[in-house]
């Protein structure tokens, strides 16, 4: 699957507590926001039926 790049603005603050979340669980903050993302759609059943089994592919995977 293709990874789409798109810029994201968030305070400091907010990227300092993701980034040190993301360093907890060895991952990047790009992995850790994908991950949440991921989390949420399914929680919310925004996924697609094929997608919900399958967590996002981090640089690291």
């Amino acid at each position: 699957m293709a990874k789409k790049k798109f810029v994201l603005r968030i305070e400091e603050d907010l990227y300092d507590a993701v980034e040190k979340w993301a360093a907890d669980e060895f991952r990047s903050v790009n992995g850790q926001l994908e991950w949440l993302i991921f989390v949420m759609l399914k929680e919310s059943n925004r996924l697609k039926k094929d997608l919900e089994e399958r967590p996002p592919q981090t640089e690291s995977s």
